[in-house]
């Protein structure tokens, strides 16, 4: 009998290491896959429903840790939240502005988001002393891009490292409203100064260089908040103070876990996957774009919209990729799939560049510098850009020993370019996966 292309290695029932063996003859992927709800909305569902008036009804939010990290920080706060483990998640909002001072430090694991957003929440609850930090990982992440508006439109936060990095103390304020220019186009940003804006008397306006994703501007409206988006500028207010009232959210596939099965699809030879249920907000489709550039088979069925995000279900069937250059207004949307896109770059013909990423040396991992060397060290040609890389195709990968650097991106796309690869590959601390990706394994098994 041979050997089973997936095994783990298990302590204390978690996994830790993970074993991926090509065989010989290869191997194909055919099959339906549900991806876990889209983190970003699973995030926002949590926050609002925390902030409005009765109760919030959530469908398909996300089981991973990311999300768990947003309800326990809220529940500290005084918002009632059922039983995660359940298809209909129940919020019992607390009302705008009526925040609970925690007994203790609220901690948001190693969730970026839910620590930039929440700290717009928390400036703006006057009298109130909140202190907040996260895992080894998130203390060392950049927090000066929210801290900065926060601080100009009043905010008392204070902590390490010039007031930019956690454990950080917040003193809640009577915040004043402010046009702020963002330099960078950011979801989380944009997120963090619009929920400080709900609670101030006027128009808080954020305008970016570039369009983010629009998830919070989204369900703010349909929680009730009136904002005023002007697209051609890519700016957004919110006239304040709002109220906000419980609503029904149907939480959609997340894309940015479906993007490992679009590469997955689309670099084994002879695979077919369709992918259900997938959220195709304009704002986060540059992963499709950037993948049908390089000659990717994607095509869109059941278009459909659910809850006010537009969802559909995504077939992808293995293809001749081919390099192409992936940079400016497209990188914002597709900046969490850039791992998962250089694995496709190092199985396409020709040489792919992607710039203006920076942004990926502050996520949790230094994401340029982690993929280029695991790649690499499988037999790839990646050279590093201050902002980005420029990868060589065409070579052939050879299984090796990597590890994840407890980011779940890594952990995930190296287990996609591992498919590809001879022999068999090692990923160390595949743990990590369950942040945002609790099932991927097992769903990795299941279509082999």
């Amino acid at each position: 009998m041979s050997a089973p292309v997936i095994t783990v290695e298990t302590k204390q029932n978690l996994l830790q290491k993970l074993v991926v063996r090509r065989p010989e003859g290869g191997l194909s992927l055919n099959g339906k896959i549900r991806v876990p709800g889209d983190k970003s909305i699973s995030h926002r569902a949590l926050m609002l429903g925390a902030l409005a008036e009765g109760e919030t009804r959530i469908e398909g939010l996300l089981l991973g840790e990311d999300p768990r990290s947003t309800a326990k920080c809220f529940q500290a706060m005084g918002a009632e939240v059922s039983d995660l483990n359940t298809e209909l998640v129940k919020v019992k909002g607390i009302g705008l502005g009526n925040l609970l001072e925690p007994l203790d430090v609220l901690d948001a694991g190693n969730s970026g988001t839910t620590l930039r957003l929440m700290l717009g929440i928390l400036a703006s609850h006057e009298g109130r002393f909140f202190s907040v930090t996260g895992d080894n990982s998130l203390r060392s992440r950049p927090m000066s891009r929210v801290v900065k508006p926060l601080q100009q439109m009043g905010a008392q936060i204070w902590g390490r490292d010039h007031n930019s990095k956690a454990p950080l103390a917040v003193c809640g304020q009577n915040l004043k409203p402010i046009h702020y220019h963002s330099p960078i186009a950011s979801a989380q940003v944009k997120s963090c100064i619009l929920l400080a804006g709900l609670s101030v008397e006027g128009k808080t306006t954020v305008t970016e260089p570039a369009l983010s994703r629009d998830h919070s501007e989204r369900m703010l409206q349909a929680f009730g908040a009136k904002l005023d988006i002007d697209a051609q500028t890519h700016s957004v207010s919110v006239n304040g103070p709002v109220q906000l009232y419980g609503q029904t959210v149907v939480v959609p596939g997340d894309i940015s876990s479906a993007a490992f099965w679009l590469v997955a699809g689309a670099i084994v030879s002879d695979s077919e996957l369709l992918i259900e249920n997938v959220g195709v907000n304009p704002t986060r489709t540059g992963v499709l774009e950037a993948l049908e550039m390089m000659g990717a088979d994607i095509t869109r069925e059941n278009e459909r919209e659910v809850a006010g995000e537009p969802v559909a279900d995504l077939r992808v069937r293995s293809s001749k990729l081919k390099g192409c250059t992936i940079e400016g207004d497209i990188i914002p949307r597709l900046i969490d799939e850039i791992p998962v896109l250089a694995v496709a770059a190092v199985f396409a013909e020709g040489t792919t560049v992607i710039k203006d990423a920076a942004e990926l040396r502050v996520k949790e991992s230094d994401r340029i510098t982690v993929m280029a060397n695991q790649l690499n060290s499988m037999g790839a040609r990646i050279n590093e850009l201050a902002d980005g890389m420029e990868i060589t195709g065409g070579t052939s990968l050879t299984g090796a020993e990597l590890d994840s650097f407890t980011d779940h991106r890594i952990a995930m796309s190296l287990a996609i370019a591992a498919l590809n690869a001879s022999g068999s590959t090692t990923i160390n601390r595949a743990e990590a996966a369950s942040v945002s990706y609790p099932d991927f394994f097992d769903t990795l098994k299941a279509i082999i």
